[in-house]
């Protein structure tokens, strides 16, 4: 991908800003826990976007600062977080003080990173101690109508589908000691609901509106003619959520 094309996909988002709160799924609360033990903690939410990952920061007790290129996604945050500070920004440069944070957490975020660029500035704001954390949610494409509706996908998605290896780069260039731990997360959605899930991914959004139309009307057919999904009204559309817990030496 140019530079051009990643950069139009990792700002894309604003334009889909409203679905994305309102279609994609958060994170167990079993990831947070992981990421950043039981003890309240000052967090910046990297990445943050419309706050999926914000909601789970708060209910387990921490304090939290939202960073996000998109201002159209902060929106969507600060509307439903008010409580949430927010500011404009990326991970190759945060708009933080120096040792102002005990943790950067991203969820479904840091595959847009440069690690080169970005392992610097993340040290910069973490406090001594401080920690880092990753997590992504994946499509558990193990279930037959997830995985038909992955391979319906596959030719858009090959160059946008999350990149984990960015974990280990950032293990390197900080450097850190990982860990990882796996969980679940079910989302309950309708038929539409589930193409719409699909409308908010950068590869979709940055297509014309004729060519979205088309590619998301053949998910449509795919839904509704698949043994497993034709006629039902309501699906479960699993993830498995992988987190990473980085620990600078």
């Amino acid at each position: 991908m140019t530079g051009r094309a990643w950069d139009a996909r990792r700002t894309s988002f604003g334009s889909v800003a409203a679905d994305y709160a309102a279609l994609r799924p958060g994170y167990p609360a079993d990831a947070v826990s992981f990421l950043l033990g039981e003890r309240p903690l000052r967090v910046l939410d990297l990445g943050a976007g419309t706050g999926l990952l914000s909601d789970q920061l708060l209910a387990a007790g921490h304090e939290v600062l939202a960073v996000d290129p998109s201002a159209g996604m902060l929106d969507q945050l600060t509307a439903r977080l008010p409580q949430v500070r927010a500011a404009v920004g990326d991970a190759e440069s945060l708009p933080v003080p120096d040792g102002d944070v005990d943790a950067v957490v991203a969820g479904q975020a840091a595959h847009w990173f440069d690690p080169e660029r970005a392992a610097p500035e993340l040290r910069r704001v973490l406090r001594p101690g401080g920690v880092l954390g990753f997590v992504w949610n994946t499509r558990d494409e193990r279930v037959p109508w997830v995985g038909a509706l992955g391979a319906a996908l596959a030719a858009e998605a090959r160059d946008h589908e999350a990149d984990q290896t960015v974990v280990a780069r950032f293990a390197a260039e900080l450097p850190a000691t990982v860990t990882e731990h796996l969980s679940t997360v079910v989302q309950r959605l309708t038929p539409e609901q589930v193409v719409g899930t699909i409308g908010t991914r950068s590869y979709v959004a940055t297509m014309t509106p004729d060519e979205r139309t088309t590619f998301l009307d053949r998910l449509r057919a795919l839904l509704a003619e698949h043994p497993d999904t034709a006629g039902r009204t309501e699906l479960e559309l699993p993830y498995v959520t992988r987190s990473y817990r980085l620990v600078p030496a």
